[in-house]
């Protein structure tokens, strides 16, 4: 039986520490298209897919055109960064922080949003444009036990057992915002350790943002 969307549904975008200080200046977590300078952590093969791929929206975007959010924490794209998988990307997980909203906050200043049911990237990936369809999000897996803060620790492919065949690509579902996100509709930030709290909150207090910001070790992937 799939399991019932939570409420709230949860929202999370991960980003450079050093793009705290872009972000707090200009009030908002802006997308990719709208040209600001940011510190780079995706895949390059993987951005020029999504800077072509065309979404639902009247008047024609892309998925660069919209701010990205994963349905949970501790994502397969963190795990990637923190291996070194990403090219000219020297990152490491503590590096990287998580913008935490809602998507009713996300939703509340009549942006249009698109849902994916699994990595956006992918051609196969089907999109929806109405809430009822947060249901298509596969919520069974990223909710099961064993959790941290909620979510199921695991996402990696089993492909002896159907159930996780594909379970890396449905983990990494999105929850696309167009144009971008204020910060007043940002919950919190969560980082890795005392360390990089104390850093965001400098950076995000310089430009007058009280954000919140909190030590998640259960959104990293600590001891592994």
């Amino acid at each position: 039986m799939a399991a019932a969307v939570p409420s709230p549904v949860r929202l999370f975008h991960i980003t450079a520490i050093g793009n705290l200080p872009a972000i707090a200046a200009a009030g908002a977590l802006a997308c990719k298209n709208a040209g600001r300078p940011y510190v780079n952590i995706a895949h390059q093969g993987a951005q020029g897919a999504r800077s072509a791929k065309q979404v639902p929206h009247p008047h024609g975007a892309t998925v660069h055109d919209f701010v990205p959010f994963y349905f949970a924490p501790r994502s397969p794209m963190l795990f990637t960064i923190d291996r070194g998988n990403v090219a000219g990307c020297s990152l490491k997980q503590r590096d990287i922080v998580h913008v935490e909203t809602t998507v009713d906050l996300a939703v509340a200043g009549g942006a249009p949003f698109v849902i994916y049911d699994r990595n956006a990237t992918l051609t196969y990936a089907t999109a929806y444009t109405s809430l009822t369809d947060l249901d298509k999000v596969s919520w069974d897996l990223l909710l099961e036990p064993p959790c941290l803060d909620g979510y199921c620790k695991y996402f990696h492919d089993v492909h002896a057992n159907p159930r996780y065949t594909d379970r890396r690509e449905r983990r990494m579902a999105e929850f696309l915002v167009h144009g971008s996100l204020p910060v007043s509709s940002m919950l919190r930030i969560g980082v890795i350790d005392e360390a990089a709290a104390h850093q965001a909150r400098g950076m995000l207090l310089t430009h007058g943002v009280p954000l919140a910001v909190e030590v998640k070790p259960d959104w990293y992937f600590l001891g592994q």
